[in-house]
């Protein structure tokens, strides 16, 4: 569907990255990591903005109190200047000890040797309480790199307000299907006498709706050998769908959509009430709600077939540097974060609901409102095996997806053309990498 799950990859830093890491490698080595009886500091990395530097030093002072004989020196960015930045500290062999990780970088930096098997600190770093399709998230070739921080899965998000006002009833979301969603948002549109439209989306404008529409029909954008094994007809069927929907009338024009896609996700047409459906993953709910200020129900997917589409989304992960000098302690330090009681209650869900079930109870009966419901949801959802993270050299996906994505909606490109050539890029780009 046509919200970004998280954060919007920057083309800048996929170029960066291709360019600077190329001959990096990191100097961890095979043995199991062991604590230092002497002081240590620790360098931390993360995007974010103020509201998250405030917790996370809060954290970063509730662990050093714990542990006083390790200091965190913890440094943000905004999401583009933190790629450059990293992609950059790394080639130059002084990366930070520990980094808060995305999925699309994930294979890049591993592949490359500069994470940290976190395999080898297990006895600082407890995954007991991580669901293993969550843990999977952040593993590349089976070996463990980053654990998920937080973690969403997809959703349809419904303005039950306008669904009321225009005398429009609420599907059965354990058993609709697409036809269904277009029934449904061309109902909206047609009783709203075109004030609203049905739904603000079409498949194709983020990578999260492009792996749940290859995975309904079996497959999966990425293979186990990490090239594109997504069929082309199956990428074909969801661009025409969404053509299907925006001329029925039951989706906003594709310009809007590409308006939405530069807007944000808190300043499009869902947000300002001119629609009254969105695709979007269950974590977002409560940004959508403010911005909105009506009441919003979390539906489930629509869905063909019986396959298991739906899938974790990490929204971002604790690594650590294959250059730190002190990975025991890096590994301390992630497994407070992501452990803890007293960070949990911290941070709360600041960086996404905690994919860490154990501190997702201990923190469940003090959600309310939105937060909760995103977390029902959440536990209502049965998503299948976890998707193949991200190869190395796929980051730039989602920009190259939104623009073929924008040509078959414009009536530049055919589907069955669009499809072919956007997965003879993608695959260049991943076989460039190798």
């Amino acid at each position: 569907m046509h919200a970004s799950p998280f954060r919007r990859v920057a083309i800048g830093a996929v170029a960066s990255l291709s360019l600077v890491l190329t001959a990096c490698s990191g100097s961890g080595t095979d043995s199991p990591a062991e604590l230092s009886d002497k002081p240590v500091t620790l360098r931390l990395t993360y995007w974010g903005a103020d509201a998250r530097a405030k917790l996370t030093d809060a954290a970063i002072a509730a662990f050093e109190k714990k542990y006083p004989n390790i200091k965190i020196k913890g440094q943000y960015k905004d999401w583009n200047g933190y790629w450059d930045a990293l992609a950059t500290t790394t080639a130059a062999k002084d990366s930070p000890d520990v980094v808060q990780m995305d999925e699309l970088y994930l294979a890049s930096y591993a592949d490359r040797g500069a994470l940290y098997d976190l395999g080898k600190a297990k006895k600082f770093l407890d995954t007991s309480q991580f669901d293993a399709k969550a843990l999977a998230t952040g593993q590349v070739d089976g070996t463990q790199y980053a654990l998920p921080v937080g973690i969403g899965v997809m959703s349809v998000v419904v303005n039950t307000d306008l669904f009321k006002k225009y005398g429009v009833a609420l599907p059965d979301d354990k058993t609709w299907t697409w036809d269904d969603y277009t029934k449904v948002a061309k109902e909206l549109t047609d009783k709203s006498g075109g004030k609203i439209h049905g739904t603000s989306s079409a498949p194709g404008f983020d990578a999260g709706s492009l792996k749940y529409w290859a995975r309904q029909q079996g497959g999966n954008l990425f293979g186990k050998d990490g090239n594109v094994s997504l069929k082309p007809a199956a990428l074909a069927g969801m661009w025409k769908y969404g053509q299907k929907l925006i001329s029925s009338g039951a989706a906003v024009k594709a310009s809007t959509m590409v308006e939405d896609l530069t807007a944000g996700i808190t300043a499009g047409s869902f947000a300002t009430g001119k629609t009254a459906m969105i695709g979007a993953y269950n974590t977002q709910v409560t940004a959508l709600q403010q911005a909105t200020g009506a009441h919003l129900k979390l539906l489930q997917m629509p869905h063909v077939g019986t396959t298991k589409a739906n899938f974790f989304k990490p929204s971002m992960y604790w690594a650590v540097s294959s250059q730190s000098k002190h990975p025991a302690e890096a590994a301390q330090f992630v497994n407070f974060l992501l452990n803890d009681p007293t960070a949990a209650d911290i941070l709360k869900t600041e960086r996404g609901i905690p994919a860490n079930k154990k501190m997702l109870q201990h923190l469940e009966s003090g959600l309310a409102g939105t937060d909760k419901a995103a977390v029902d949801y959440m536990n209502a959802v049965k998503p299948g095996e976890s998707p193949i993270v991200t190869p190395n050299g796929g980051s730039g996906i989602e920009p190259e997806l939104q623009r073929y994505s924008q040509d078959v909606y414009f009536k530049k490109s055919s589907p069955e053309a669009a499809a072919q050539a956007f997965i003879k890029e993608l695959q260049g780009e991943i076989d460039a990498a190798k």
